[in-house]
């Protein structure tokens, strides 16, 4: 079984109650967290994060842990509703105070040197909106969005028309040129999935619901004893890359375009106990093919996979 470390004291008590919860219902299987990453879709690091409280685990991940291990999906269902929550909560205290950051930032003039110091603001009180508003926010936005587009196109067919169709003497102006975004928004998302395409770059892919059954490999390597990998999903428009077998100070980048995002096995981790995998944050892209994943070990070898 594995030996679970302490979580921590400050950690609610949903959030405690629903990862302890999780812890047991693996123990009770007689799995280790490799055969459940394994079984369920779901990368070995990201378990490692869920069941030490480090980030939320997506809604499909703890279907798919019920699934495997025979548990009552209702019950496990329960638990992560009340967990879900208190993260949707904190996550949006969190962009709550990086706006009034920036506002206050960008707003407030330079204090004169020889007026008293003003009081420091006291923080803004916690929000508590459920996970659900924050999910409605983003379909209102991508639908917003839509309309935007749509009134593009409408503006530029009537400056078409308005250029005259009698043909005397007088040619109809071009339509706008305009460059087709790489990435295509959907109206809706699909449940726990929570970004697409840019607004997924440099995010988590399992936090963001990006990984289990949405995500696919589309290209490896082996450098070494290492594996790496192109991680992809279509519907959040994104790419990651993962390293597996490797060890302590191996690092895996993934590369499209401009952007680059870097992850590195951690120092000290104890090989004969846990997997020593890791992956990145993600990267917009509209294929798979539009990204490349390299690693670089430890002892200075290199590799990456075919672009």
């Amino acid at each position: 079984m594995p030996g679970w470390k302490a979580l921590p004291d400050e950690l609610d008590p949903e959030v405690r109650a629903f990862t302890e919860r999780l812890r047991r219902v693996i123990d009770r299987s007689g799995l280790g967290v490799t055969a459940v990453a394994e079984r369920t879709g779901h990368e070995r690091a990201a378990w490692d994060s869920y069941l030490n409280a480090r980030l939320p685990a997506p809604r499909g991940a703890v279907a798919a842990l019920a699934d495997v291990t025979g548990t009552d999906p209702a019950d496990l269902a329960a638990h992560w509703e009340r967990a879900d929550q208190v993260w949707g909560d904190r996550t949006m205290q969190i962009r709550r105070l990086d706006l009034d950051s920036a506002e206050s930032g960008a707003s407030t003039p330079a204090p004169d040197s020889d007026a008293p110091p003003t009081p420091e603001a006291a923080p803004p009180a916690p929000v508590a909106a459920p996970g659900a508003r924050s999910r409605r926010g983003v379909v209102l936005l991508y639908a917003a969005g839509i309309v935007g587009a749509l009134l593009v196109v409408t503006a530029a067919l009537l400056l078409v028309d308005l250029g005259g169709s009698d043909g005397e003497g007088e040619r109809a102006a071009p339509a706008p040129t305009t460059t087709a975004p790489p990435v295509t928004r959907p109206a809706t998302l699909p449940a726990g999935v929570r970004c697409v395409g840019p607004d997924c770059t440099g995010k988590d892919p399992e936090a963001m619901g990006c990984g289990g059954d949405l995500a696919v490999t589309v290209a490896r390597a082996r450098v070494g004893t290492a594996q790496v990998e192109v991680r992809h999903s279509e519907t959040c428009a994104a790419a990651w890359a993962r390293i597996t077998g490797a060890a302590p100070g191996d690092t895996v980048t993934v590369e499209a375009g401009d952007a680059e995002r870097s992850a590195t096995v951690a120092e000290g981790a104890d090989t004969a106990a846990v997997d020593t995998d890791a992956y990145t944050p993600m990267v917009a892209v509209g294929s798979g093919a539009d990204a490349r994943a390299c690693g670089t070990l430890a002892d200075g070898r290199a590799g990456c996979t075919a672009n």
